[in-house]
């Protein structure tokens, strides 16, 4: 592949410079102080609740608290901080292949304040603010997308001898990083269901002269996934599916089964998206796009739906399993 060539990644350079768009939303700027609370009446959020935009919408304005851990790569000048339910992680989480974050919330401080980081677990006080409508959800200074906010808030530091029993476990697993590497998995699977809708960036060559983007071929799928050192071909490796196996039960083979249970669903997809490609079943139609402003050839996959719809229902297994964990 050319050095050229840039792929549509699940996450955007944490310091670039990009602006910021914004989503209507109920509870106003973060400033307003006619949010809907009543008095110190306080609902508790949950990480697993709040993959639920229709009862998000039921709650917008109110005031909420929810234990966390910032994300490390939380803005450094205290702007806002990414909330996780799991400690020690270095970016917030995304959907594969999107901006849409998952299993991370975004805290924004009151007005005129900022947060200190801290790498022990917070309790957040705050209100929420829910995008108008989820399909035109806020974007954040870095490109990341999502469907609420916490507002206004504070944070302390938990006590932890008032944290669940779970949560030495719960520690012990983040610490292991085998939660990203399962996302770097799920990247990998995202590319072998749906290579056909990636596409190469314009670039401007060595003469100076812009040369238009297309969609990767079936060829060029092979060689991101069987090339030595190419970018998805960590996923093609002997053994890949059973070292992340491996690495989940050193921590505790009884507590994660579930866990595992959905990694060897990956790898069951995984492999029958491999086969589609090798078998070669696909179709091609050349045709005129507008995003390239040429004729090329886009492919399709004869089951690309089938095996998009099966990917998003193990990774929402996978989701609904991490967003599980509560303080």
């Amino acid at each position: 592949m050319k050095k050229y060539f840039k792929f549509i990644r699940t996450l955007f350079v944490l310091f670039a410079v990009m602006t910021v768009a914004t989503s209507a939303c109920a509870c106003g700027d973060g400033n307003d102080k006619n949010n809907n609370n009543n008095g110190d009446d306080t609902i508790k959020l949950s990480f697993k609740a709040s993959s639920s935009y229709e009862y998000l919408k039921k709650i917008d304005g109110k005031k909420v608290e929810i234990n966390g851990y910032m994300a490390t790569s939380s803005p450094v000048d205290g702007s806002f901080l990414f909330l996780m339910n799991l400690p020690y992680q270095s970016c917030p989480f995304c959907i594969p292949n999107t901006s849409q974050l998952s299993n991370t919330m975004e805290v924004y401080p009151k007005k005129g304040e900022s947060f200190g980081y801290t790498n022990q677990a917070i309790k957040v006080v705050g209100t929420l603010c829910v995008a108008e409508d989820p399909d035109q959800p806020f974007t954040d200074q870095y490109g990341y997308l999502f469907n609420f906010k916490i507002i206004d808030a504070t944070y302390s530091v938990v006590n932890t001898e008032e944290l669940s029993q779970e949560l030495a476990l719960w520690q012990k697993i983040a610490n292991s990083n085998v939660i990203n590497d399962i996302y770097k998995m799920y990247d990998y699977l995202n590319f072998l269901c749906a290579w056909n809708t990636y596409f190469v960036n314009s670039y401007t060559d060595a003469n100076g002269d812009v040369v238009h983007g297309y969609y990767i071929s079936p060829d060029n799928a092979k060689d991101l996934i069987y090339t030595e050192g190419a970018q998805f071909n960590y996923g093609y490796q002997d053994g890949y599916f059973n070292s992340i196996i491996n690495k989940i039960q050193a921590v505790d083979q009884a507590a994660f089964a579930q866990l595992v249970a959905n990694v060897q669903k990956a790898e069951n997809l995984a492999n029958k998206a491999l086969a589609e490609l090798g078998e070669g079943n696909y179709t091609s139609e050349y045709k005129y796009l507008d995003k390239f402003d040429r004729k090329d050839y886009v492919y399709t996959l004869n089951k690309g739906a089938e095996l998009a719809e099966e990917m998003q229902q193990i990774y929402q297994e996978f989701s609904n399993w991490l967003a599980g964990y509560e303080m």
